[in-house]
């Protein structure tokens, strides 16, 4: 199987984290982006290809594994590479850096019909591909692999290649590109071809699919360009995404059978009220207006928001407050811990606000929270929901060093309509938060709503994508609009369609798969951890 995805702009780190949990997966895929400003060196760069000191080039300097010299990536080039599984033979390496090559050429002459880059090919004794072959040829796409054994044996391929567009050559004077001091470096666009990176993308992206083994399953995250439109963005994103808000259900829509719950407001639920505004304490089961309230509380479950009530991101689909947050309070992980104690939990999910205006995103707080539960219960399972910390491997590893026996992190949403639901999140930042926590050696946890405007098959591409970077457990869930100013409801998913959804799940290698429609991230979480355990491993204090 071989998947496709289309992942917008992209750093470096969290592409090479992803590409590398991916190196273990089953799946072949194929990952097209672009990044920042970024310089990288291969394993073959010279220091004095550096014409400017790194330290003082206004762009992200990082060593990478793959093959070739020092080269330049920015906004406006496609970066494309390849996971894929290859011969075991010493050549596969080359075989496969031809295919790459042999996608880029004809990607590039499919974009130039009028024949403007002249000759378009390889050149003897230079990696890459080149325009102008007949007069002064010129560097328009750089390539760099390698090939690796996964843990399985098989032989894997990782990074690619680099197709110059509309991209800023400027950021090449700073190097000798791919260590090349005798051959200018051009782009599509500087050749006279007037074509976006958008296009091009896909032209590779389909050039890719026929050269690496055939038709590929796609899914992309939406990048349309912004339009003038007096629609609020949130509406204007969700249509830009390919979803009709206006067909949507209306906020009184009478909520079907399986969607209706009673309030059991007894003594189990008022005794968990009262000890959480005893001890000041917030859960999201209120903050998010969660419909399973009644029957957590009452069974003595509940899920601890941390960090405070004020998120700095402003989500379509969350009822959690957004303003300005106030300070941390330092003993709020004592709080919680002691609340813990009193409900004499066996199970604890602490969550959290995002906190994108503390330079950890609070995962310091969190991790402190995830001490002080173990500290004064030792027996419990500690769950952490966070958020992705605006992507920063340091602060994640600051959660991932507490040991929590789960870390989640939820997906939301399909790729397609990631930039509509959660325009200050990315797919391909939570699918590698996912894949660190899973690296880490931790099980792994995520979730997802339906019912904005995704298909089935669209959520199975997600699935595929969670299982593919090691995530066990997977939750989804029926989306319910909190508010008129919230995204609309799409459609009301019946009982029936989760339960395919959960199958096509557990036939992607995901251990466990909590969905129905009242299904929520950390609903049945003590079952779902027990279950996720192969039979005859206990679940484990690490």
């Amino acid at each position: 199987m071989l998947r496709r995805r289309h992942l917008g702009r992209v750093s470096f780190a969290e592409a090479n984290d992803l590409q590398r949990a991916l190196l273990q997966a089953s799946d072949d895929y194929v990952l097209l982006f672009e990044h920042p400003p970024t310089y990288t060196r291969g394993v073959r760069t010279l220091e004095e290809h550096f014409l400017i000191a790194p330290s003082q080039l206004n762009a992200v300097v990082v060593d990478a594994d793959r093959g070739g010299d020092v080269t330049y990536h920015a906004p406006g080039q496609v970066v494309a590479w390849a996971i894929v599984t290859v011969d075991d033979d010493p050549a596969a390496g080359k075989t496969h850096v031809r295919h790459l090559e042999d996608a880029v050429i004809d990607a590039a002459k499919r974009a130039d019909p009028q024949g403007l880059l002249g000759a378009v090919g390889r050149l003897d004794g230079y990696p890459g591909v080149w325009a102008d072959l007949t007069g002064v040829p010129k560097k328009i796409a750089a390539v760099g692999v390698r090939t690796e054994r996964n843990e399985s044996g098989a032989r894997r391929t990782l990074h690619g290649v680099a197709l110059n567009v509309d991209i800023d050559l400027e950021g090449f004077e700073a190097i000798v590109p791919c260590g090349i001091a005798d051959k200018p470096v051009a782009s599509l666009c500087s050749l006279g071809v007037e074509v976006t990176s958008l296009e091009v993308e896909e032209l590779l992206g389909e050039e890719l699919e026929r050269h690496l083994g055939g038709e590929a399953r796609v899914a992309r995250v939406d990048r349309s360009v912004a339009t003038a439109s007096i629609e609020r963005p949130l509406i204007r994103r969700l249509r830009q995404a390919g979803v009709d808000p206006d067909a949507g259900l209306a906020l009184d829509t009478r909520k079907p059978e399986w969607l209706r719950i009673e309030a059991h407001m007894g003594a189990e639920y008022q005794a968990l009220r009262t000890l959480t505004q005893d001890l000041r304490l917030v859960t999201v089961c209120e903050e998010a207006g969660c419909p399973n309230i009644f029957e957590c509380w009452a069974s003595g479950t509940a899920t601890f928001m941390v960090n405070g009530q004020r998120c700095t991101r402003a989500c379509g689909f969350c009822l959690v407050d957004t303003q300005k947050p106030l300070p941390l309070d330092p003993s709020e992980p004592e709080r919680v811990a002691e609340a813990v104690v009193r409900l004499k939990l066996a199970h604890a999910v602490i969550t959290c606000v995002a906190r994108d205006d503390l330079d950890d995103g609070g995962a310091q707080a969190i991790a402190a929270t995830v001490h002080a539960i173990r500290e004064r219960s030792p027996g419990t399972n500690v769950e952490v929901l966070t958020s992705d910390l605006k992507g920063d491997a340091r602060s994640l590893q600051l959660i991932l060093d507490a040991q929590p026996d789960v870390l989640n992190h939820n997906v939301e949403t399909v790729a397609r309509l990631q930039r509509a639901v959660r325009p200050s999140a990315g797919y391909l930042r939570s699918l590698t938060v996912l894949a660190r926590g899973a690296h880490a050696g931790l099980t792994t946890k995520s979730g997802l709503m339906v019912g904005l405007g995704e298909t089935a098959d669209e959520v199975e591409e997600t699935l595929a994508d969670m299982a593919a970077v090691g995530v066990q457990i997977a939750t989804i869930g029926q989306y319910l609009r909190p508010s008129a100013r919230h995204l609309p409801v799409a459609r009301f998913w019946e009982p029936f369609e989760f339960d395919d959804l959960a199958q096509r799940g557990r036939r992607l290698g995901l251990r466990h798969v909590q969905s129905s429609p009242l299904t929520r991230s950390s609903y049945h979480a003590r079952e779902a951890l027990s279950e996720s355990v192969p039979v005859g491993v206990p679940v484990l204090r690490r």
